[in-house]
C-alpha cells in the first residue's frame, strides 16, 4: 500500500498506513510503509550542504545503522581494459591477451575474478575481445561497455558477448547539468535502452554513474524498481553497478546518504529487492577510500566489486584487483584456489612490457613494499623475518622480504641483503658479526660520506662484495645458481 502524506492535528499519521510484508531476505515480517516513487523535481538537488565545491566535501551523519549481509558468494570483476585504458596509452592486442591469461591464473578455477570488461569502439578493441574469447577460458568471462544505441547492441550480439555495461547517470549533476533532462526524461531514456538489450537477449549491466551524489530515494530506488520489473518480465537479469564515480563514498557507520556505502547497498537490496548477485560496486580512489569502500560493499550485500590491475583508471584510479584478492583471502580465510603469485607476474609484465612505472611503495607490487632500510628492522628480520614482514611474501607472492642498503642499513642490513639476495639456506646464512659484512659496510659508509644520497643497487653491492671477499662471494653465487 502506498503511503499517503496525511497530518491530523499537526501529527504525521503515515504510521497508520503501514502494512506488514514477509521478507524472504530476512525471513521476518517487516513494516512496509512506503513505496518510493520518482520525484521529478523542477530543480536539481546538488546537495550543496555537503558538496559546496569551494570547500572539501563534508561527511554528514544521521546515526542510522543498517545490518551487514555478507553474500554467500563474493567475487571480483575487472575493468583494466575499459576504465584502465582511459588512464593510459591503449594496450596492444598482445598485451591484453597476456594480461587476460595472467588474470585468469590469478582468479583460479573457481573464477574469483569472474568477469573482465572491454571497449568495442575500435578495431583493436574488437580484435582483443575476439582473441581473449578464443582462449576458451571459463573465467574471467568477457563483457563489454557500449554506447546505448542499436548499432552497438547489434555489434555485441554478433560478437557472442552475453553481457554489456550501459551508462545510466543517476545524479542531478549529470541528469540536469550534463544531459539537460528532467529525472522523468532520463528514466524513460534509460528504460528504453535497457529494453533494447533485453530484446536481443543481452544481459544489461546498468552503470549508476555518480551514485554518491544522487537523490537515492527520489531517483535511484524508483529507477532500480523499474529495472527489477523489466527483469521479472523478460526473465533476464538486469544488473546494477553502483558507481562511486568521484570517490565520495564513505564506509563509516551512521553516515547519511548519499555518501554512505552501507546505506546504498542496503537500500538497493532492501527497497528495490536487487539480488546480491546482480549488484556490483565500482569505486575510485580520489579520497583514499577505494579499498575500504569495496570491502564494505561486500560486507553489506554486494556480491561483486569492480577493480583494475594495479588500480589504473581515471584520475586517481580504480580499486586495485590485487588489493581485493588479498581482501578476499582475509575475509574468507582462504584463497579459494587463486594463484597469488600471479600478482607479482602481472606487476612484472606491466613494468617490462607495458612501460608502466609502479610506485615503489605500492602494497604487494611495489619494489619496496616489503623492504626495509632501518638497521634495527633489519636486525629483527635476521632474528625472525616475521617480526617485520606482513606474511610469507616469498611463498604467497613470490616476493622475498629484503633490505635496501643505504647509510641507515647497518651491519644487520648488509647481512640480510647477502642472505636474501643469494637465497642462502639457514645453515649457510651470514651473521652480522662476520668480518666480510664489516668490510662491505666500510665501503658503503665511504660512499655516503662522499655525498651519495641514493639507495645502493644490487649490482653495486655485488661488486663491493666480490672485491672484499672473492671466496665467500663465489660460495654465495654457488647457492644462488642452485648448485
Amino acid at each position: 500500500m502506498e503511503r499517503k502524506a496525511e497530518r491530523i492535528n499537526g501529527h504525521d499519521t503515515s504510521y497508520f498506513h503501514k502494512t506488514l510484508e514477509f521478507s524472504p531476505k530476512t525471513n521476518l515480517l517487516e513494516e512496509n510503509a512506503y513505496k518510493y516513487q520518482l520525484q521529478d523535481v523542477p530543480e536539481p538537488n546538488l546537495y550543496r550542504h555537503i558538496y559546496s565545491y569551494d570547500s572539501v566535501p563534508k561527511v554528514a551523519f544521521n546515526f542510522r545503522h543498517v545490518p551487514m549481509h555478507m553474500p554467500e558468494e563474493i567475487w571480483i570483476t575487472d575493468t583494466t581494459f575499459r576504465d584502465g585504458q582511459q588512464s593510459r596509452s591503449p594496450f596492444t592486442v598482445e598485451q591484453i591477451v597476456e594480461l587476460f591469461k595472467l588474470m585468469s591464473r590469478l582468479g583460479g578455477k573457481k573464477g574469483i575474478i569472474r568477469q573482465s570488461e572491454f571497449f568495442v569502439y575500435t578495431e583493436n578493441d574488437r580484435k582483443a575481445v575476439e582473441k581473449c574469447m578464443e582462449l576458451g577460458l571459463e573465467f574471467p568471462q568477457v563483457t563489454t561497455w557500449i554506447r546505448a544505441n542499436e548499432k552497438d547492441f547489434d555489434l555485441v550480439k554478433s560478437m557472442g558477448v552475453r553481457e554489456t555495461g550501459i551508462l545510466v547517470s543517476c545524479s542531478d549533476y549529470h541528469i540536469f547539468n550534463k544531459m539537460h533532462l528532467t529525472r522523468a526524461q532520463a528514466m524513460d531514456k534509460y528504460l528504453s535502452v535497457v529494453k533494447m538489450a533485453l530484446e536481443r537477449g543481452i544481459v544489461p549491466r546498468c552503470h549508476f554513474e555518480d551514485i554518491t551524489r544522487a537523490d537515492f530515494y527520489g531517483f535511484v530506488v524508483p529507477f532500480a524498481n523499474e529495472l527489477m520489473k523489466l527483469a521479472e518480465e523478460s526473465k533476464i537479469p538486469v544488473k546494477i553497478r553502483a558507481c562511486d564515480t568521484m570517490g565520495f563514498g564513505v564506509s563509516y557507520p551512521g553516515v547519511a546518504l548519499p555518501r554512505s556505502v552501507p546505506g546504498i547497498i542496503y537500500g538497493l537490496r532492501h527497497y528495490s529487492r536487487v539480488p546480491s548477485e546482480w549488484l556490483e560496486w565500482h569505486g575510485h580512489n580520489d579520497f583514499y577510500k577505494v579499498v575500504t569502500n569495496a570491502a564494505t560493499a561486500w560486507l553489506y550485500g554486494c556480491s561483486a566489486v569492480n577493480c583494475s590491475m594495479l588500480g589504473i583508471g581515471e584520475r586517481t584510479g580504480n580499486c586495485p584487483t590485487e588489493a581485493m584478492v588479498i581482501e578476499y583471502c582475509s575475509l574468507r580465510g582462504t584463497d579459494d584456489g587463486m594463484d597469488l603469485t600471479a600478482i607479482t607476474d602481472i606487476a612484472d609484465y606491466f613494468e617490462r612490457e607495458c612501460g608502466y612505472d609502479i610506485p615503489p611503495r605500492t602494497p604487494f607490487v611495489g619494489r619496496a613494499f616489503n623492504a626495509t632500510r632501518a638497521g634495527i628492522h633489519a636486525d629483527g628480520m635476521l632474528k625472525d623475518e616475521e617480526i617485520y614482514n606482513i606474511f610469507d611474501t616469498a611463498k604467497i607472492l613470490k616476493r622475498p622480504a629484503k633490505v635496501m642498503i643505504d647509510s641507515h642499513s647497518g651491519l644487520a642490513g648488509i647481512a640480510h641483503w647477502i642472505n636474501s639476495y643469494f637465497k642462502l639456506p639457514d645453515n649457510c646464512k651470514i651473521d652480522k658479526r662476520h668480518e666480510t659484512v664489516a668490510k662491505i659496510k666500510e665501503q658503503v659508509d665511504a660512499e655516503y660520506a662522499a655525498g651519495r644520497n641514493t639507495v645502493m643497487g644490487d649490482a653495486e653491492l655485488e661488486a663491493i662484495f666480490r672485491a672484499v671477499d672473492p671466496k665467500l662471494f663465489r660460495a654465495c653465487q654457488y647457492h644462488l645458481n642452485g648448485c
